[in-house]
């Protein structure tokens, strides 16, 4: 899957996974040893993360069921905790992106 932040015209990810059933939102990332530009992983639903047991910080953007930015996180470290209440999914990023895309709370979403 690719998502674009629209408002800011910039490509967030064009090799997202999705990680949509219960096994798949408990493994996330921690099988990975790190996240290359480009790829991530979008969580749903889901309204908060954990970094447990990861090796890399990754940036972290919550997002509400109109694909509208609600809340970003970057370069949560391992063994931390981010949530938002109200947000629908997640998408986890490599650290650098959110700074890299200028994506900013409020900000539209496209996934394709």
């Amino acid at each position: 899957m690719r998502i674009i932040n629209v408002t800011k015209q910039q490509v967030l990810g064009d090799n997202i996974k999705v990680a949509a059933t219960f096994f798949s939102r408990l493994v996330g990332l921690l099988a990975t040893p790190s996240l290359p530009n480009g790829a991530g992983l979008m969580i749903k639903p889901c309204s908060s993360v954990h970094t447990m047991g990861m090796r890399y910080p990754i940036d972290v953007i919550f997002v509400d069921d109109f694909d509208r930015v609600v809340k970003v996180v970057m370069g949560l470290k391992p063994s931390r905790l981010a949530n938002q209440w109200g947000a629908d999914y997640v998408i986890e990023l490599p650290a650098g992106t959110i700074a890299a895309t200028y994506t900013q709370k409020g900000d539209q979403l496209e996934l394709v």
